[in-house]
């Protein structure tokens, strides 16, 4: 099994380099195949964009072998050729962006399945703010104030990106809906990476990790780890 890197936000720049060091490492190093998803973006047609600027901080950090993968929509999802490209990946980064788009686009397709095949293989799943969101059990809709279901890499939990801005008022009103799930919150330029098995993380970058569960609020910083409090 691979291991998963959860960041809050505003990546690709300042302090993200610690996290997606260790990302890329954990990947195989600077020869990984590093493939971007940057379907959250196509909402408001910025996915060209956003794309290039993944592969130019990836390049910057080392990567040699990193390319954007053109999902951008359903009918791309289910592009066969598409979903053998990420299950031969060993890093996979889901950009930030529109976070409901982003998972109907996924779910249940054949990338999806190209996503899993590659994680069981032992790849890292990456996903920044809404990329990160949909790769757990549930994720927060904000444009609809609704809970949706994720895709369920990460179970009973709910990412909340960009905590130490708006992301914080999230919090009082997702735990009485998710009683029985943690919440994450993670911090801009910052990110979790975990250990394979999902439940010993480390923490990296400019700010930290807020852990909401059961009436309770645990804080890790940059450096430190910690175990996710998941019921079997």
């Amino acid at each position: 099994m691979g291991s998963l890197m959860l960041a809050g936000g505003a990546e690709f720049g300042g302090r993200m380099g610690a996290i997606d060091r260790l990302a890329l490492e954990r990947a195989g190093g600077p020869g990984a195949r590093l493939r971007v998803i940057p379907a959250a973006a196509a909402p408001d047609h910025n996915e060209q964009r956003a794309g290039r600027n993944a592969v130019h901080w990836f390049r910057g950090l080392g990567a040699r072998d990193v390319a954007v993968v053109p999902l951008t929509d359903r009918a791309s999802a289910e592009d066969a050729t598409v979903a053998t490209e990420l299950e031969r990946a060993h890093l996979i980064y889901l950009l930030g962006g529109f976070t409901h788009y982003l998972g109907q686009t996924l779910a249940g397709s054949a990338s999806l399945a190209g996503l899993r095949a590659a994680h069981a293989a032992g790849a890292v799943l990456a996903g920044s703010s809404a990329g990160a969101m949909v790769l757990c059990e549930h994720y927060y809709d904000p444009a609809e104030g609704e809970l949706r279901a994720g895709l369920g890499f990460l179970p009973r939990a709910c990412f909340i990106p960009h905590h130490d801005t708006f992301g914080r008022s999230w919090g009082p009103r997702l735990a009485p809906r998710l009683p029985d799930a943690v919440l994450i919150g993670v911090d801009e330029q910052t990110g979790m990476l975990d250990d394979g098995q999902g439940r010993r993380w480390r923490v990296a970058g400019r700010g930290g990790v807020t852990l909401y569960w059961q009436g309770r609020a645990e804080r890790y910083a940059a450096g430190e780890d910690f175990d996710l409090p998941l019921r079997p």
